[in-house]
């Protein structure tokens, strides 16, 4: 199973003065953290989009291009492109490059975004929200796979023939399609044997079965062979040297993320109790000490009926700078040989 850390260069005002580090602070410690993954041997790192003040990832192949020249042989990518309100081509060509930059390590994730600021951002409806998705990911795979695309659709200027560059190093740059919870999305990744990467941040790992089911049916019925049909999850984690530290360390940029995020949504404020549970055995949040997150990885994979990739989202302790490469030292030291060297059956 690879494991990695997804990070959406979150800005948390300390809770101590309120304030937030600068955003240069914050890039850099970034690009640091980027590093110390490749350093012990984790092998994938994402970065988020986002349009809002409290994120710096609206530009995510421009940081990923970053890390790639400060980093070896850990696997660069998006998590997630909204290639629903961008130009596909010209995302292409952002990561082709990147890919070039990495010499081989660019892959992408692909989604409709959680957040809807992108939508009227750069003149799109939100009415058109599935339908935009559709169309773009089409083109997407064309320019995958050829160089001068014949297409048209609704949402942007035909192509009929004009060249698509620079083409990445990799004969196809890997494209993953990200998901929440809507059966249609999971179906339409099986339909078109994409990998998939599943967002699980609340309910439990159980419950999303029969959407990864759906998705695994889904794509053995067009035709794809169940290798083709491979499943990460991103969910937020983080590891200390002891459970009740990683706890402390998460929990207050956690706390804040959510209760900025419930003001525009009418939920209720987070409590510790609430964090607690989903901490807990039954909760979808990997953090704790290595043994115990190894652990959760491992049960998380057979209750889905195998995970090929998992990634961290850590972006809430981003203001415990000390604490965040010491999580990422002991998810490559620690955890990472514990859950490769398992040895149970994990697909069904």
């Amino acid at each position: 199973m690879e494991i990695g850390i997804d990070s959406f260069a979150a800005v948390l005002p300390d809770p101590v003065t309120g304030k937030p580090p600068s955003p240069t602070e914050r890039v850099a410690n970034l690009l640091e953290e980027v590093e110390v993954a490749d350093r012990v041997g984790l092998d994938v790192f994402g970065i988020g989009e986002h349009h809002r003040s409290e994120f710096l990832d609206s530009a995510p192949a421009v940081i990923l291009a970053a890390a790639a020249a400060r980093t070896q042989n850990i696997r660069l990518t998006s998590a997630v492109t909204v290639l629903s309100a961008a130009d596909p081509v010209r995302v292409f060509q952002e990561f082709a490059t990147l890919d070039l930059i990495a010499k081989g390590r660019a892959e992408i994730i692909v989604g409709r975004g959680s957040f809807g600021e992108a939508y009227p951002l750069f003149g799109f409806r939100m009415e058109d929200y599935d339908d935009l998705f559709a169309e773009k990911l089409d083109l997407f795979l064309k320019l995958r796979e050829t160089t001068h695309p014949k297409w048209r659709g609704r949402f942007r200027a035909p192509l009929m023939g004009r060249g698509v560059f620079p083409r990445p190093d990799q004969q196809r740059l890997p494209v993953w399609l990200g998901v929440g919870g809507t059966p249609q999305s999971f179906a339409r990744a099986g339909m078109l044997g994409l990998p998939l990467m599943v967002a699980i941040i609340g309910g439990s790992f159980e419950r999303f079965r029969p959407l990864v089911d759906l998705y695994r049916d889904s794509g053995l019925r067009a035709g794809h062979r169940p290798d083709q049909l491979i499943v990460g999850v991103h969910a937020v984690g983080f590891v200390g040297e002891t459970s009740a530290k990683a706890r402390d360390a998460l929990f207050p940029g956690w706390a804040h993320m959510v209760e900025t995020i419930g003001r525009e949504r009418g939920w209720s404020a987070p409590s510790r109790e609430q964090f607690e549970a989903m901490c807990g055995p039954a909760g979808p949040f990997l953090i704790g000490d290595p043994e115990s997150v190894a652990r959760k990885i491992l049960d998380a994979s057979v209750a889905l009926g195998g995970v090929s990739r998992i990634t961290f989202q850590m972006s809430s302790a981003s203001l415990e700078t000390a604490a965040m490469k010491r999580s990422i030292e002991l998810l490559g030291t620690e955890v990472a040989p514990i859950v490769r060297n398992d040895r149970r059956e994990r697909r069904p």
